[in-house]
Parts: C-alpha cells; structure tokens; sequence
C-alpha cells in the first residue's frame, strides 16, 4: 500500500501523486480530492505512521548502540585477571628459584723470597781481592765471585751483571764455572785510561752494586 496515494485529474484521466495541486501531464488545477480519491483522506495518517515507526527504529538503534557492552580487546590491562594470574605464577617461579652461591676466588699464594745474601766476594787464586788491583795492556786476571748462602740460581727474581765502566779500556767477560755459588769472569785491559769493574745483583726485583774496583795501568 502506497504512502501518498495518487489521484485521477479530472480533465485528461491521468494518475498522479496527491501532493502536487496541479496535473504535471495538463497543467489542470486539482479540485477537491480528485476524481477516484477514496483512500486520499488517509494519507495524512499513513505519514504520520511511517514517521512514528522511523522515530522506534531510530529510538532501538540508539538504544542498542549505548548498551552494547565494550570489546575484551578495550579493558584496561590492570583490570584482567588473566594478566594477574600470569604475575602471580612469575612471582612464584621466582620465588622457588635459589641462585648459586658465589663461589670464593682462591688466593694466589704469594711468592716465595729467596734468602738476602749475606756476602759477597771476589777471589784471585782463593785469595780475596783487595782495594784495587793493575794491569798491563793486554793482560788478563781471572777472578771468581763467591756469593753465600749457597744456592742461587739465576732466573726471574736473581741475577748477576759483571760491568766495565769504559770499555774501551777494560773489558769484564762472564766465565761459567759450572759450581753453584760460585761465578767466574775475566778481567782484561784493553787500552790506556780510568775504568772500574762492577758487579751489579738483581734479587726478588731489588738491584744493588754488590762490589767495584778500580783498575790501574802498569
């Protein structure tokens, strides 16, 4: 059933809609109701209908669009009880796990110190060497050097040094005696000048001059 109902004109018997007041076919004004308009005087109710029914559908749309209730995805994260759930087991896993104990780190032990000498000497055929002593050109004296106690060796905390001062003058070679204690070198003069023989020993990293002597020309 037609909202608008039409009406007949009443001069050329064509139907058009019964809001307009003149026939768009003729152009003739509409008298009265028109010519077949029996249900025309519905019309109005039938608008005033389809108006109430449109208010309902939009009055249920609006309803259903405040009461539809928020997606699970929007709930604040704090509110979850999933998420608090998940807190509570990390907390207990955390609680049931002991860290291993920090193991001490072992002390180095510290080195051990080799005995201070307590003498030193030089010796010319077993006979100590006094204040100084001279040389010609060319000439060679062997002399040992006794250190007591008796045991050490060269290596990282203990060394000998036989030095000449000039070297052009006189030159100090190191002899191996093959003796523990007991250490050789060779004194021989070179050339005219001033020089001094030195023995310099390196123990536990502390280096002293242990014994010099002047050599003179003869």
């Amino acid at each position: 059933m037609a909202i608008v109902n039409e009406i007949k004109c009443a001069r050329c018997d064509r139907k058009y809609s019964g809001v307009r007041s003149r026939c768009p076919y003729c152009g003739a004004r509409r008298i009265g109701r028109g010519k077949y308009s029996e249900d025309s005087e519905n019309a109005k109710g039938k608008m005033l209908i389809s108006v109430l029914i449109m208010a309902v559908f939009a009055v249920a749309a609006g309803v259903l669009l405040f009461t539809t209730p928020v997606d699970a995805d929007a709930q604040d994260a704090a509110d979850d009880p999933s998420l608090s759930s998940i807190e509570d087991d990390i907390d207990n896993i955390q609680g049931l796990y002991t860290p291993p104990p920090t193991p001490t780190p072992t002390p180095e032990p510290e080195p051990v110190l080799q005995n201070p000498i307590s003498s030193v000497r030089v010796l010319f055929s077993g006979s100590p060497v006094g204040e100084s002593f001279t040389l010609a050109v060319n000439e060679e004296l062997p002399l040992n050097l006794n250190i007591e106690p008796v045991g050490f060796d060269r290596g990282d905390d203990f060394n000998i040094d036989f030095i000449s001062t000039n070297p052009d003058v006189v030159e100090v070679t190191e002899v191996i005696t093959g003796q523990t204690g007991l250490y050789g070198f060779r004194v021989s003069r070179i050339g005219p000048g001033n020089a001094r023989v030195r023995i310099v020993i390196t123990n536990n990293g502390e280096e002293r001059e242990m014994w010099t002597r002047p050599v003179h020309v003869r």
